[in-house]
């Protein structure tokens, strides 16, 4: 069976990309889809800490358990490493092509492009508000990773 490895990116790595890593854990174990996943950010600010306690709190309302990933920013041998990277917004899409290596086999694309309805292709970053905007963000990872992973198990080549 054809396994993936795709690693998830925002800009601090404790809001949307450690959600969207567990989002898609969760949703390839139910498909029957093997994906080796990681997450990133494209920023130094948080590194080594946990996913912010809004995120955490917000997974664990549907049974996904992100609290022992640790930040950790984006490596140009991410770029070799990976098969995909999924920015969470456009800022850090072109964040990422500034470092992207020319001879880079990651595919590197804004995760939100995988459902139809999202703005523009965006995660909307739920750092500076309230919880409100976290059960927000899980919906929309929720339902963008579920397209994603639908992407990869109609396309694979076993």
């Amino acid at each position: 069976m054809k396994s993936y490895k795709v690693l998830t990116v925002c800009l601090g790595n404790i809001c949307r990309s450690p959600a969207a890593q567990g989002i898609l854990e969760s949703v390839a174990a139910k498909r029957d889809v093997f994906l080796e996943l990681d997450s990133a950010g494209t920023a130094a600010y948080h590194l080594g800490n946990p996913p912010d306690s809004r995120s955490i709190k917000a997974l664990h309302q549907v049974g996904i358990d992100i609290s022992r990933q640790q930040a950790r920013q984006v490596t140009k041998d991410d770029f070799h490493k990976f098969d995909w990277i999924l920015a969470m917004d456009r800022e850090n899409l072109s964040n990422l092509k500034k470092i992207q290596p020319q001879d880079s086999k990651a595919r590197l694309v804004m995760f939100g492009e995988f459902y139809d309805h999202a703005a523009f292709g965006e995660v909307a970053d739920p750092y500076y508000g309230g919880d409100e905007g976290f059960t927000e963000m899980r919906k929309h990872l929720c339902r963008i990773a579920d397209s994603f992973v639908h992407h990869l198990h109609s396309n694979r080549e076993d």
